[in-house]
Protein backbone atom coordinates (compact mmCIF):
# COMPACT_ATOMS: atom_id res chain seq x y z
CA UNK A 1 0.00 0.00 0.00
CA UNK A 2 1.28 3.04 -0.47
CA UNK A 3 1.26 5.52 1.12
CA UNK A 4 0.68 4.91 4.66
CA UNK A 5 3.86 3.24 4.94
CA UNK A 6 5.17 6.03 6.21
CA UNK A 7 7.55 5.48 9.64
CA UNK A 8 5.33 3.00 11.49
CA UNK A 9 7.51 3.93 14.28
CA UNK A 10 9.08 2.19 17.85
CA UNK A 11 6.15 -0.56 17.28
CA UNK A 12 7.75 -2.02 14.54
CA UNK A 13 11.23 -2.07 16.71
CA UNK A 14 10.65 -5.71 17.37
CA UNK A 15 9.13 -6.90 14.54
CA UNK A 16 11.76 -5.70 12.54
CA UNK A 17 14.45 -8.28 14.29
CA UNK A 18 14.99 -11.68 12.46
CA UNK A 19 13.63 -14.28 15.02
CA UNK A 20 17.02 -16.11 15.21
CA UNK A 21 18.19 -12.51 16.97
CA UNK A 22 16.11 -11.43 19.47
CA UNK A 23 17.61 -11.38 22.64
CA UNK A 24 20.64 -13.18 21.45
CA UNK A 25 23.34 -10.07 21.58
CA UNK A 26 24.69 -9.17 18.27
CA UNK A 27 26.06 -11.88 15.80
CA UNK A 28 29.04 -11.00 14.22
CA UNK A 29 29.79 -14.09 12.35
CA UNK A 30 31.54 -13.48 9.02
CA UNK A 31 31.61 -15.44 6.16
CA UNK A 32 34.23 -16.85 3.33
CA UNK A 33 36.91 -14.22 1.85
CA UNK A 34 37.34 -15.98 -1.19
CA UNK A 35 38.10 -13.66 -3.65
CA UNK A 36 35.53 -13.47 -6.73
CA UNK A 37 36.02 -9.83 -8.20
CA UNK A 38 36.14 -9.83 -11.86
CA UNK A 39 38.37 -7.75 -13.84
CA UNK A 40 36.06 -4.81 -14.24
CA UNK A 41 35.51 -4.61 -10.08
CA UNK A 42 36.95 -2.62 -8.01
CA UNK A 43 36.99 -2.84 -4.31
CA UNK A 44 35.71 0.03 -2.01
CA UNK A 45 36.98 1.66 1.28
CA UNK A 46 34.28 1.57 3.96
CA UNK A 47 34.33 4.77 4.42
CA UNK A 48 34.34 6.21 0.66
CA UNK A 49 31.25 6.98 -1.56
CA UNK A 50 30.72 4.70 -4.45
CA UNK A 51 30.14 5.65 -7.87
CA UNK A 52 27.03 4.32 -8.81
CA UNK A 53 26.77 3.35 -12.76
CA UNK A 54 24.38 5.24 -15.25
CA UNK A 55 23.33 3.69 -18.02
CA UNK A 56 24.94 3.28 -21.55
CA UNK A 57 24.65 6.18 -24.19
CA UNK A 58 22.46 3.57 -26.11
CA UNK A 59 19.84 2.93 -23.03
CA UNK A 60 21.07 -0.08 -22.54
CA UNK A 61 21.34 -1.86 -18.99
CA UNK A 62 23.82 -0.45 -16.47
CA UNK A 63 27.27 -1.15 -16.21
CA UNK A 64 28.37 -3.24 -13.67
CA UNK A 65 28.27 -2.03 -10.41
CA UNK A 66 31.77 -1.58 -9.10
CA UNK A 67 31.34 -0.95 -5.62
CA UNK A 68 30.84 -4.23 -4.01
CA UNK A 69 34.34 -5.70 -3.28
CA UNK A 70 34.82 -9.56 -3.48
CA UNK A 71 35.05 -9.77 0.34
CA UNK A 72 31.92 -8.09 1.11
CA UNK A 73 30.19 -10.27 -1.74
CA UNK A 74 31.88 -12.97 0.22
CA UNK A 75 30.50 -12.40 3.48
CA UNK A 76 27.09 -10.81 2.48
CA UNK A 77 25.84 -13.11 -0.06
CA UNK A 78 25.53 -16.11 1.91
CA UNK A 79 23.91 -14.30 4.71
CA UNK A 80 21.20 -12.98 2.38
CA UNK A 81 19.35 -16.03 2.25
CA UNK A 82 19.53 -16.67 6.04
CA UNK A 83 18.00 -13.41 6.73
CA UNK A 84 15.11 -14.55 4.22
CA UNK A 85 14.95 -17.76 6.65
CA UNK A 86 14.20 -15.43 9.58
CA UNK A 87 11.91 -12.94 7.67
CA UNK A 88 9.54 -15.70 7.11
CA UNK A 89 6.04 -15.48 8.64
CA UNK A 90 4.99 -18.39 10.96
CA UNK A 91 1.88 -19.91 9.19
CA UNK A 92 0.07 -19.98 12.57
CA UNK A 93 0.67 -16.59 13.63
CA UNK A 94 -0.78 -15.64 10.55
CA UNK A 95 -4.20 -17.45 10.45
CA UNK A 96 -4.47 -15.80 13.84
CA UNK A 97 -4.18 -12.59 12.79
CA UNK A 98 -5.83 -12.69 10.26
CA UNK A 99 -8.42 -14.12 11.41
CA UNK A 100 -8.81 -11.28 13.90
CA UNK A 101 -8.35 -8.81 11.36
CA UNK A 102 -11.34 -10.75 9.30
CA UNK A 103 -13.15 -10.43 12.41
CA UNK A 104 -12.98 -6.91 13.30
CA UNK A 105 -13.41 -5.76 9.81
CA UNK A 106 -16.74 -7.60 8.85
CA UNK A 107 -18.03 -6.43 12.17
CA UNK A 108 -17.03 -2.57 11.29
CA UNK A 109 -18.78 -3.05 7.61
CA UNK A 110 -21.73 -4.33 8.74
CA UNK A 111 -22.08 -1.52 11.07
CA UNK A 112 -21.22 1.29 8.44
CA UNK A 113 -23.18 0.12 6.12
CA UNK A 114 -26.37 0.30 8.43
CA UNK A 115 -26.11 3.26 9.90
CA UNK A 116 -27.18 5.21 7.03
CA UNK A 117 -27.50 6.12 3.38
CA UNK A 118 -24.04 7.80 2.59
CA UNK A 119 -21.64 4.14 3.39
CA UNK A 120 -24.68 1.90 2.28
CA UNK A 121 -22.38 0.38 -0.65
CA UNK A 122 -19.34 0.45 0.69
CA UNK A 123 -16.69 -2.53 0.61
CA UNK A 124 -13.35 -4.34 1.20
CA UNK A 125 -10.48 -4.60 -0.61
CA UNK A 126 -7.23 -6.28 1.02
CA UNK A 127 -4.18 -3.68 0.47
CA UNK A 128 -0.50 -3.48 1.24
CA UNK A 129 2.14 -5.99 1.85
CA UNK A 130 0.21 -8.82 3.87
CA UNK A 131 -1.80 -9.12 0.58
CA UNK A 132 0.96 -8.59 -1.75
CA UNK A 133 2.40 -11.38 0.74
CA UNK A 134 5.77 -9.14 1.01
CA UNK A 135 5.27 -9.11 4.74
CA UNK A 136 8.25 -9.61 6.73
CA UNK A 137 9.09 -10.12 10.56
CA UNK A 138 5.59 -10.17 11.90
CA UNK A 139 1.76 -10.53 10.80
CA UNK A 140 1.06 -7.28 12.43
CA UNK A 141 0.21 -4.40 10.02
CA UNK A 142 -3.16 -4.86 7.88
CA UNK A 143 -4.00 -2.24 5.27
CA UNK A 144 -7.98 -2.68 4.55
CA UNK A 145 -9.30 0.13 1.58
CA UNK A 146 -12.89 0.60 2.29
CA UNK A 147 -14.93 1.16 -1.11
CA UNK A 148 -17.06 3.50 -2.43
CA UNK A 149 -18.49 2.65 -5.90
CA UNK A 150 -19.37 6.34 -7.44
CA UNK A 151 -20.49 6.73 -11.12
CA UNK A 152 -20.51 10.40 -13.00
CA UNK A 153 -16.93 12.01 -11.37
CA UNK A 154 -15.32 14.60 -13.10
CA UNK A 155 -11.24 14.84 -11.76
CA UNK A 156 -9.73 18.05 -11.63
CA UNK A 157 -5.86 18.33 -11.32
CA UNK A 158 -4.91 19.90 -8.42
CA UNK A 159 -0.67 19.99 -9.21
CA UNK A 160 1.79 19.01 -11.53
CA UNK A 161 1.76 15.79 -9.95
CA UNK A 162 -0.60 14.32 -11.68
CA UNK A 163 -1.51 12.56 -8.73
CA UNK A 164 -3.95 14.37 -6.67
CA UNK A 165 -7.37 15.23 -7.56
CA UNK A 166 -10.52 17.59 -6.73
CA UNK A 167 -13.43 15.55 -7.46
CA UNK A 168 -17.06 17.06 -8.31
CA UNK A 169 -19.82 15.43 -9.45
CA UNK A 170 -21.20 15.32 -12.83
CA UNK A 171 -24.99 16.36 -13.86
CA UNK A 172 -27.50 14.22 -12.30
CA UNK A 173 -25.70 11.91 -10.04
CA UNK A 174 -26.94 9.02 -8.73
CA UNK A 175 -25.06 9.20 -5.69
CA UNK A 176 -27.47 12.32 -4.05
CA UNK A 177 -27.16 11.31 -0.25
CA UNK A 178 -23.16 12.17 -1.30
CA UNK A 179 -24.10 15.84 -1.59
CA UNK A 180 -23.73 16.43 2.46
CA UNK A 181 -19.79 16.18 1.73
CA UNK A 182 -19.50 18.74 -0.44
CA UNK A 183 -17.52 22.03 0.24
CA UNK A 184 -18.88 25.69 -0.90
CA UNK A 185 -17.57 24.88 -4.04
CA UNK A 186 -18.97 22.25 -4.59
CA UNK A 187 -16.19 19.76 -4.46
CA UNK A 188 -16.57 16.31 -2.77
CA UNK A 189 -14.71 16.59 0.68
CA UNK A 190 -12.32 13.83 1.52
CA UNK A 191 -11.71 15.57 5.04
CA UNK A 192 -15.90 14.99 5.98
CA UNK A 193 -16.26 12.11 4.22
CA UNK A 194 -12.97 10.57 6.92
CA UNK A 195 -14.22 12.49 9.68
CA UNK A 196 -18.06 11.00 8.84
CA UNK A 197 -16.55 7.53 8.58
CA UNK A 198 -13.95 7.58 11.89
CA UNK A 199 -16.94 8.69 13.57
CA UNK A 200 -18.99 5.78 12.93
CA UNK A 201 -15.73 3.66 13.27
CA UNK A 202 -14.86 4.85 16.87
CA UNK A 203 -18.69 4.12 17.88
CA UNK A 204 -19.08 0.65 16.67
CA UNK A 205 -15.58 -0.60 18.04
CA UNK A 206 -17.38 -0.91 21.46
CA UNK A 207 -19.66 -3.22 20.35
CA UNK A 208 -17.15 -6.01 18.47
CA UNK A 209 -17.19 -8.66 20.99
CA UNK A 210 -14.09 -11.00 21.92
CA UNK A 211 -11.36 -8.61 21.27
CA UNK A 212 -10.15 -5.29 22.09
CA UNK A 213 -10.71 -2.70 19.58
CA UNK A 214 -9.06 1.05 19.72
CA UNK A 215 -9.19 3.65 17.34
CA UNK A 216 -5.11 5.99 17.29
CA UNK A 217 -5.09 9.74 17.25
CA UNK A 218 -5.46 10.79 14.13
CA UNK A 219 -2.42 11.59 11.98
CA UNK A 220 -2.03 15.04 10.20
CA UNK A 221 -2.56 14.18 6.64
CA UNK A 222 -2.60 10.49 6.48
CA UNK A 223 -6.00 8.79 4.51
CA UNK A 224 -5.99 6.64 6.89
CA UNK A 225 -8.04 5.29 10.00
CA UNK A 226 -5.57 3.27 12.69
CA UNK A 227 -6.98 0.79 14.88
CA UNK A 228 -5.35 -1.01 17.31
CA UNK A 229 -6.00 -4.80 17.92
CA UNK A 230 -5.40 -6.73 21.07
CA UNK A 231 -3.52 -9.72 20.74
CA UNK A 232 -1.75 -10.49 23.65
CA UNK A 233 1.40 -10.49 24.43
CA UNK A 234 1.54 -7.66 21.31
CA UNK A 235 -0.84 -5.73 18.83
CA UNK A 236 -2.00 -5.76 15.40
CA UNK A 237 -2.33 -2.28 13.82
CA UNK A 238 -5.34 -2.15 11.17
CA UNK A 239 -5.03 0.99 8.33
CA UNK A 240 -8.60 1.67 7.32
CA UNK A 241 -7.93 3.70 3.97
CA UNK A 242 -11.35 5.12 2.51
CA UNK A 243 -11.14 5.16 -1.26
CA UNK A 244 -13.70 5.54 -4.25
CA UNK A 245 -14.33 3.24 -7.46
CA UNK A 246 -15.03 4.76 -10.57
CA UNK A 247 -16.13 3.20 -13.37
CA UNK A 248 -14.03 5.39 -16.52
CA UNK A 249 -11.09 5.83 -18.20
CA UNK A 250 -7.39 6.38 -15.97
CA UNK A 251 -6.51 10.21 -16.13
CA UNK A 252 -4.01 11.71 -18.73
CA UNK A 253 -1.37 11.55 -16.08
CA UNK A 254 -0.81 8.16 -16.72
CA UNK A 255 -1.17 7.30 -20.22
CA UNK A 256 2.42 7.04 -20.62
CA UNK A 257 2.83 4.92 -17.23
CA UNK A 258 3.02 1.14 -16.22
CA UNK A 259 5.02 0.22 -19.37
CA UNK A 260 4.93 -3.34 -18.73
CA UNK A 261 5.18 -4.75 -22.45
CA UNK A 262 7.91 -6.29 -22.22
CA UNK A 263 7.52 -8.03 -18.80
CA UNK A 264 4.23 -9.07 -18.69
CA UNK A 265 2.93 -8.41 -21.94
CA UNK A 266 0.91 -5.64 -23.49
CA UNK A 267 -2.48 -7.62 -23.17
CA UNK A 268 -2.14 -7.71 -19.33
CA UNK A 269 -1.17 -3.82 -19.38
CA UNK A 270 -4.51 -3.23 -21.54
CA UNK A 271 -6.57 -5.64 -19.54
CA UNK A 272 -5.20 -3.54 -16.20
CA UNK A 273 -5.58 -0.20 -17.87
CA UNK A 274 -9.86 -1.25 -18.05
CA UNK A 275 -10.07 -1.89 -14.41
CA UNK A 276 -11.43 0.89 -11.85
CA UNK A 277 -9.83 3.81 -10.86
CA UNK A 278 -9.52 4.61 -6.96
CA UNK A 279 -8.96 7.23 -5.20
CA UNK A 280 -8.31 7.56 -1.64
CA UNK A 281 -9.09 10.05 1.18
CA UNK A 282 -5.62 12.23 0.55
CA UNK A 283 -4.70 15.71 1.96
CA UNK A 284 -2.20 17.23 -0.50
CA UNK A 285 0.90 18.87 1.15
CA UNK A 286 1.17 21.09 -1.38
CA UNK A 287 -1.79 23.06 -1.25
CA UNK A 288 -1.00 26.49 -0.16
CA UNK A 289 -4.65 26.34 1.83
CA UNK A 290 -4.62 23.00 3.43
CA UNK A 291 -8.58 22.36 3.16
CA UNK A 292 -9.00 18.46 3.04
CA UNK A 293 -10.83 18.62 0.03
CA UNK A 294 -8.39 16.60 -2.21
CA UNK A 295 -7.96 13.00 -3.52
CA UNK A 296 -4.94 10.73 -4.77
CA UNK A 297 -4.99 8.16 -6.96
CA UNK A 298 -4.19 4.73 -5.74
CA UNK A 299 -3.48 1.49 -7.83
CA UNK A 300 -2.77 -0.51 -4.66
CA UNK A 301 -5.38 -3.23 -6.77
CA UNK A 302 -2.70 -3.41 -9.60
CA UNK A 303 0.33 -3.68 -7.89
CA UNK A 304 -1.07 -6.40 -5.88
CA UNK A 305 -1.82 -8.07 -8.76
CA UNK A 306 1.65 -7.60 -10.22
CA UNK A 307 3.19 -9.53 -7.13
CA UNK A 308 1.14 -11.98 -7.19
CA UNK A 309 1.48 -12.59 -10.85
CA UNK A 310 5.19 -11.56 -11.36
CA UNK A 311 6.30 -13.71 -14.02
CA UNK A 312 7.16 -12.92 -17.30
CA UNK A 313 6.37 -16.48 -17.95
CA UNK A 314 2.88 -17.38 -16.63
CA UNK A 315 4.12 -20.28 -14.59
CA UNK A 316 7.04 -18.59 -12.52
CA UNK A 317 6.91 -19.46 -8.90
CA UNK A 318 3.77 -21.63 -8.82
CA UNK A 319 4.16 -25.09 -7.75
CA UNK A 320 4.69 -26.92 -11.21
CA UNK A 321 6.95 -23.35 -12.11
CA UNK A 322 10.40 -22.46 -11.84
CA UNK A 323 10.81 -20.37 -8.56
CA UNK A 324 12.35 -16.68 -9.16
CA UNK A 325 13.91 -14.17 -6.24
CA UNK A 326 12.00 -11.16 -7.20
CA UNK A 327 9.98 -10.98 -4.11
CA UNK A 328 12.69 -12.36 -2.06
CA UNK A 329 14.89 -9.53 -3.38
CA UNK A 330 11.86 -7.02 -2.59
CA UNK A 331 11.75 -8.22 1.14
CA UNK A 332 15.68 -7.93 1.87
CA UNK A 333 15.63 -4.46 0.30
CA UNK A 334 12.06 -3.82 2.85
CA UNK A 335 14.11 -4.56 5.61
CA UNK A 336 17.42 -2.96 4.70
CA UNK A 337 15.31 0.53 4.75
CA UNK A 338 13.34 -0.86 7.92
CA UNK A 339 16.60 -1.34 10.00
CA UNK A 340 18.12 2.09 8.73
CA UNK A 341 15.24 3.66 10.02
CA UNK A 342 15.08 2.38 12.88
CA UNK A 343 19.18 3.40 13.27
CA UNK A 344 18.63 7.07 12.27
CA UNK A 345 14.95 7.77 12.41
CA UNK A 346 15.26 11.90 11.83
CA UNK A 347 17.31 11.68 8.59
CA UNK A 348 15.50 8.80 7.03
CA UNK A 349 11.82 10.19 7.77
CA UNK A 350 10.88 11.04 4.44
CA UNK A 351 11.14 7.31 3.16
CA UNK A 352 9.09 4.92 3.20
CA UNK A 353 8.29 1.25 1.75
CA UNK A 354 6.62 2.53 -1.42
CA UNK A 355 9.82 4.18 -2.32
CA UNK A 356 11.30 0.50 -2.13
CA UNK A 357 8.25 -1.11 -4.17
CA UNK A 358 8.45 1.47 -7.09
CA UNK A 359 12.32 1.53 -7.20
CA UNK A 360 11.23 -2.72 -7.39
CA UNK A 361 8.81 -2.62 -10.52
CA UNK A 362 11.00 -0.35 -12.48
CA UNK A 363 13.21 -2.93 -11.54
CA UNK A 364 11.57 -5.52 -13.15
CA UNK A 365 10.60 -3.87 -16.39
CA UNK A 366 14.67 -3.04 -16.63
CA UNK A 367 15.05 -7.20 -16.44
CA UNK A 368 11.78 -8.41 -17.26
CA UNK A 369 12.77 -11.73 -18.25
CA UNK A 370 12.45 -14.53 -15.42
CA UNK A 371 15.97 -15.79 -16.80
CA UNK A 372 17.48 -12.46 -14.96
CA UNK A 373 15.66 -13.20 -11.76
CA UNK A 374 16.95 -16.87 -11.06
CA UNK A 375 16.74 -17.82 -7.98
CA UNK A 376 20.10 -19.48 -7.38
CA UNK A 377 21.04 -16.33 -8.22
CA UNK A 378 20.01 -14.41 -5.33
CA UNK A 379 22.78 -12.29 -4.45
CA UNK A 380 23.39 -10.90 -7.99
CA UNK A 381 19.73 -10.29 -8.45
CA UNK A 382 19.62 -7.75 -4.97
CA UNK A 383 23.13 -6.39 -5.98
CA UNK A 384 20.96 -4.75 -9.54
CA UNK A 385 18.03 -4.10 -7.58
CA UNK A 386 20.09 -1.57 -5.10
CA UNK A 387 22.03 -0.66 -8.40
CA UNK A 388 19.14 0.79 -9.66
CA UNK A 389 17.80 2.18 -6.14
CA UNK A 390 20.90 3.65 -5.34
CA UNK A 391 21.23 5.57 -8.84
CA UNK A 392 17.94 6.82 -8.39
CA UNK A 393 18.95 8.16 -4.64
CA UNK A 394 22.07 9.79 -6.34
CA UNK A 395 20.04 11.54 -9.35
CA UNK A 396 16.91 12.33 -6.90
CA UNK A 397 14.66 11.21 -9.46
CA UNK A 398 11.61 7.94 -8.75
CA UNK A 399 9.03 8.09 -11.13
CA UNK A 400 5.75 6.95 -10.42
CA UNK A 401 5.39 3.63 -12.23
CA UNK A 402 2.23 4.28 -12.97
CA UNK A 403 2.40 8.48 -13.24
CA UNK A 404 5.55 9.26 -14.73
CA UNK A 405 6.10 12.47 -14.03
CA UNK A 406 5.29 12.57 -10.64
CA UNK A 407 8.92 12.01 -8.75
CA UNK A 408 8.56 10.45 -5.66
CA UNK A 409 12.34 11.57 -4.23
CA UNK A 410 12.27 15.49 -4.76
CA UNK A 411 15.69 18.07 -5.28
CA UNK A 412 13.90 19.64 -2.23
CA UNK A 413 15.24 16.65 0.04
CA UNK A 414 18.09 15.91 -1.57
CA UNK A 415 20.50 15.93 1.47
CA UNK A 416 17.78 12.84 2.76
CA UNK A 417 18.39 10.97 -0.51
CA UNK A 418 22.29 11.55 0.00
CA UNK A 419 22.41 10.07 3.63
CA UNK A 420 20.56 6.95 2.72
CA UNK A 421 22.62 6.42 -0.71
CA UNK A 422 25.74 6.50 2.02
CA UNK A 423 24.43 4.13 4.25
CA UNK A 424 23.64 1.14 1.65
CA UNK A 425 27.00 1.68 0.02
CA UNK A 426 28.12 1.37 3.53
CA UNK A 427 25.84 -1.84 4.18
CA UNK A 428 26.70 -2.77 0.62
CA UNK A 429 30.65 -2.95 0.90
CA UNK A 430 30.70 -4.71 4.68
CA UNK A 431 28.33 -7.81 4.21
CA UNK A 432 24.98 -5.70 5.51
CA UNK A 433 26.36 -5.65 9.43
CA UNK A 434 22.77 -3.90 9.70
CA UNK A 435 21.18 -7.17 9.46
CA UNK A 436 22.82 -8.92 12.37
CA UNK A 437 22.78 -6.15 14.92
CA UNK A 438 20.31 -6.33 17.61
CA UNK A 439 18.19 -3.60 18.91
CA UNK A 440 18.70 -2.21 22.10
CA UNK A 441 14.78 -1.66 23.54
Amino acid sequence: MEETAAGRGQRRQRAAQPRSSRGRGTAARRGSTAREASADEHPADEASRAVVPRRTAQGGEPAVLRTLSARSRAAGGPRLREVLSQLSLGRQDVSEASGLVNHVVSHLIQAVRGRDGSFGSIGRLGAGSYYERVKISEPNEFDIMLVMPVTRLQLHECDDTGAYYYLTFKRNPKEKYLNRFLDEDGKLSAFKMLEELRRIIKEEVKHIKNVEVTVKRKKPGSPAITLQIKKPPAEISLDIILALEVQQSWPPSTQDGLNIECWLGRKVRREFRHKPVYLVAKQNKKEKLLRGNTWRLSFSHIEKAMLNNHGSIKTCCESDGVKCCRKDCLKLLKYLLERLKMKHAKELDKFCSYHVKTAFFHSCVTWPSDMDWQYENLEHCFQKYLEYFLRCLQDSQLPHFFIPQYNLLSLDDKASNDFLSRQINYQLNNGFPVFHQVEVL
